[in-house]
């Protein structure tokens, strides 16, 4: 919907920040917190702060790959950067904080410098941020590419409500780990005609 903006925070920092940027902005701002955000520790500062709407963060800098996404699932991504850097493979790792407007210019400066790009979300990959990025990529930064983009997201299908089915389900470090490690033996065979 033109004129909504929308701010998904990763860290209690930037929970209570956005939602503060988010009070004194004049058009609708829809905030969405993942439901482990609740649980997560972090420094939170007693006096009024803004994390400013529509400016992403590297949450990590490396320099083989782009990881892109924002809320929870930037908790698995560097999570998972951080674990490859044991193996040499070092990662930017971009938390998003804000869907829209997104901050695009991070995400090209980081994509110029490693050209690979992964994007993660805790949504569906079909339709939501895994998508929006992975087309941007395409429009905009193909000549960048040195491999397909590859996500990790929900898949097309119902949420499952049991815990066998679950595990298969959900992004986890193990399968963002392992498109990590596939993006980075990739050859480059991205061509543009």
């Amino acid at each position: 919907m033109p004129g909504v903006k929308i701010v998904m925070p990763s860290t209690p920092f930037d929970a209570k920040g956005l939602m503060l940027s988010a009070i004194s902005d004049n058009n609708p701002v829809l905030i969405f917190e993942h439901r482990w955000l609740m649980k997560k520790d972090g420094l939170v500062p007693e006096g009024i702060y803004k994390v400013p709407i529509g400016k992403g963060i590297y949450r990590r800098r490396g320099g083989d790959l782009t990881i892109v996404g924002a809320s929870h699932a930037i908790e698995l991504g560097l999570t998972a950067a951080n674990k490859l850097a044991a193996e040499g493979i070092e990662a930017d790792v971009i938390d998003l904080r804000t869907l829209k407007p997104m901050d695009v210019d991070i995400i090209e400066e980081s994509l110029r410098k490693t050209g690979r790009l992964l994007v993660v979300d805790t949504g569906w990959a079909m339709g939501g941020v895994c998508a929006e990025v992975g087309c941007l990529a395409a429009e905009r930064w193909l000549d960048y590419l040195k491999a397909p983009v590859r996500r990790i997201g929900l898949p097309d299908v119902p949420t499952p409500a049991g815990f066998t089915l679950e595990q298969f389900y959900y992004p986890d470090v193990e399968r963002i780990s392992g498109a990590i490690r596939d993006l980075v033996r990739a050859r480059s065979t991205v061509s543009v005609p």
